[in-house]
């Protein structure tokens, strides 16, 4: 094993899985641990965020468990202050990862709806970088002069149509991208990296919930079937998939890297139609 992230303390939020197999959040969890990182698994749901870190502890990795509303200020602040105190008070790696998927246009949408993805997909990595920053600020650099990494999942869908109405969440994603140049522009000078991943068609726990299974009819088998003909590769991607393209931004091997965004989508986002 390499070793990517030796020694690295890490939080990753949305580290459960939503449903059954493995979401993004929960793959990078486990990879960051297999490649060397004390991760802190972060989750509303905490019996999942439990089973991430029972799977990393199985392995013999370092992980520990925190349930946290990522939308709620008092809860993050209580998340970092955590970690800090399992892992011995730094944090080298944020994985934002939380992020939430509904149907409709701006009339079919609930104005509660559109508050709820965009307090849980982009008013978190405000939260979370609000409270993580000045940790990372005052910690020692390390041998390149780098004081932590930040890494946001945003989504095509912030770039490109997908064929369904994601109003919120492609609002919610989409910004994303300038709040992660701005950190990253902001803290260059610090050490401090941000980078945004933006997953294309993944077949996860995530597009087999009800919000967009509804939008294929309710069949799965149908949703997966046009999902996959969607895509140049000839099928989605998968978990694992963002969790590599995490893993990179977060080490230092991608130390002279800041302010990108990396799309992995299997091509998709390079089709006209």
């Amino acid at each position: 094993m390499s070793q990517r992230l030796k020694d690295k303390i890490a939080i990753v939020t949305g580290a459960g899985s939503s449903g059954p197999g493995w979401g993004n959040g929960k793959a990078a969890a486990v990879l960051f641990a297999r490649e060397g990182a004390k991760v802190l698994c972060s989750d509303i749901n905490e019996a999942a965020a439990r089973e991430t870190a029972d799977i990393i502890k199985k392995e013999g990795g370092t992980a520990e468990v925190f349930a946290c509303d990522v939308s709620k200020a008092d809860q993050v602040q209580a998340m970092v202050a955590a970690c800090r105190t399992a892992f011995g008070g730094r944090i080298d790696v944020l994985h934002n990862n939380v992020g939430i998927a509904v149907t409709g246009g701006p009339v079919e949408l609930p104005e509660s709806e559109w508050d709820r993805v965009s307090a849980i997909n982009i008013k978190s990595m405000f939260l979370t970088c609000k409270y993580v920053l000045p940790v990372m600020m005052a910690q020692a650099p390390n041998q390149y002069g780098l004081r932590g990494a930040i890494v946001n999942i945003s989504s095509v869908a912030g770039i490109r149509w997908s064929g369904v109405s994601y109003l919120a969440y492609s609002v919610s994603k989409g910004a994303a991208l300038p709040f992660t140049r701005s950190v990253a522009l902001e803290y260059a000078k610090h050490g401090i990296r941000a980078n945004a991943i933006l997953p294309g068609l993944m077949n996860t726990p995530m597009v087999r919930g009800a919000a967009i299974q509804d939008s294929y009819g309710g069949n799965e088998a149908e949703m997966v079937r046009r999902r996959d003909a969607q895509c140049p590769m000839g099928k989605m991607g998968d978990a694992w998939d963002v969790a590599y393209a995490a893993l990179f931004l977060a080490s230092d091997e991608a130390k002279y890297i800041t302010g990108a965004e990396l799309i992995v989508d299997g091509g998709l986002t390079c089709k006209v139609a």
